[in-house]
């Protein structure tokens, strides 16, 4: 049987964490020898290697559950000390909470939740942010520790409870609609108006465009990664795409944009999934995403 020194799992994660052997000594006021000796020594425990050196530094596939864990016994060990009433020198200490979030999500209704979070625990948060199909993969491999995502399967060691539909609205700047759209979204017009694409993994307007059409279309293609950038490059007419609900009401209301397909939406199921941990912590974001997706949310 193998015995896990805590140490040097805490080491583990801060590698990965701030990128590089040097970085993670910094943090731990340790020379980089010390994190390199204890991340061979781990490595030797296990009979795998845990992390690439590489710049920056990633966990190995065999180093993801061992990441997972050692996020997992950081957060458990910070809750019995606080129940304990133990504080660390210096003074309460703040938790580490990382969370993964889709874009969407953050710039709309996401900083709400937090907003919602009791004063204790003291939480410093890491959000990272990724397409909501992909954005359980960072609960994968130990990343974080919750997720907003659109993977209703939960995660292995994890648990998922539906949050409700962020609906997204196709819209243009009137001048862009009026030059490709007269004769509204007939498969002509949508292969010919340039479209707005958050990113190479973003595939909502290309799944629309074959609900309308029924055809798999080369339309050409803008990517914006940046919701506020995505926005005003609709709003400029560099053209047109799939908008929250939420941020294309103003714009419509305001003439700036035109509704493309008046009734018609894509309403995309969000989830949320977090490590199967009997937690403060957990329990409280869990509470705090749930009331502010029910008023955001359909």
């Amino acid at each position: 049987m193998v015995d896990l020194d805590s140490s040097q799992l805490r080491t583990l994660a801060v590698v990965v964490a701030e990128g590089s052997f040097e970085a993670a000594a910094q943090a731990l006021h340790v020379t980089p020898s010390a994190v390199s000796q204890r991340i061979k020594a781990l490595e030797a425990a296990v009979g795998q290697v845990l992390v690439r050196r590489s710049r920056p530094s990633r966990v190995t596939d065999a180093g993801k559950p061992l990441l997972r864990l050692a996020g997992q016994f950081a957060l458990l060990e910070r809750e019995a000390l606080d129940a304990a009433r133990i504080a660390p020198a210096g003074g309460p200490d703040w938790t580490r909470v990382a969370l993964v979030v889709n874009a969407d999500s953050l710039a709309t209704w996401f900083l709400d939740a937090l907003a919602r979070l009791p004063a204790e625990p003291r939480l410093a948060f890491e959000i990272h942010t990724n397409d909501e199909g992909h954005t359980a993969e960072l609960l994968r491999d130990g990343t974080a520790m919750a997720a907003v995502t659109a993977e209703s399967e939960p995660v292995q060691g994890c648990r998922v409870e539906r949050l409700g539909a962020m609906r997204y609205l196709a819209v243009a700047a009137p001048a862009l609609a009026d030059r490709y759209f007269a004769d509204g979204l007939t498969p002509d017009a949508l292969a010919a108006a340039p479209v707005m694409v958050y990113d190479r993994r973003d595939q909502t307007q290309h799944r629309f465009i074959r609900a309308v059409t029924g055809r798999l279309l080369d339309p050409p293609v803008r990517y914006v990664p940046s919701v506020p950038g995505f926005s005003e490059a609709i709003r400029l007419g560099l053209g047109w795409g799939l908008v929250p609900e939420a941020l294309a009401r103003p714009d419509l209301a305001g003439g700036r944009c035109v509704d493309l397909a008046p009734g018609r939406h894509v309403d995309v199921p969000l989830y949320w999934q977090h490590w199967r941990l009997d937690s403060v912590v957990l329990r409280s974001l869990a509470d705090a995403v749930r009331e502010a997706a029910a008023v955001a949310l359909r």
